[in-house]
Parts: C-alpha cells; sequence; structure tokens
C-alpha cells in the first residue's frame, strides 16, 4: 500500500518544483526592473510551494498518523 501514492507525490514533486521555478522568475524580473521588494505575487507562489511540499511529505509518511494531525 506504500507504493499507491508514488505517482501522485512525483506530479506534485514536479509542481513543486515549477512553482519554484516561478518565483525565482519573479524575483529576477523584479531585480531587473530596479525592485527593492519581494513582488507580492512571489509570496503566493513560496506559500503556494511549501503547501504542495508539506503535501508531498504527507504522502511519504506511513498511514499510521492517524486523523486531525494537520
Amino acid at each position: 500500500m506504500a507504493g499507491e501514492f508514488d505517482e501522485i507525490r512525483e506530479r506534485l514533486e514536479g509542481i513543486a518544483e515549477e512553482l519554484g521555478d516561478l518565483a525565482m522568475l519573479r524575483l529576477r524580473e523584479s531585480i531587473d526592473a530596479g525592485g527593492d521588494e519581494l513582488p507580492v505575487d512571489e509570496r503566493r507562489l513560496t506559500r503556494a510551494r511549501r503547501a504542495v511540499e508539506k503535501a508531498v511529505g504527507l504522502l511519504r509518511e506511513p498511514d499510521d498518523a492517524g486523523w486531525g494531525d494537520d
């Protein structure tokens, strides 16, 4: 049963990587434009990446964690 989430976990890992790449692109664009603050959408992208990475971690854990461990 441990392998049943492997495909989903791999897709989520790819999504997390895409979100990270997009956040870096936003930072580069801001720097190139002379900005001195983090772009708002970069912060949102980073939060989304972290949430996806948390989901990846949850899918790696054995199913003995029980309910309500969010």
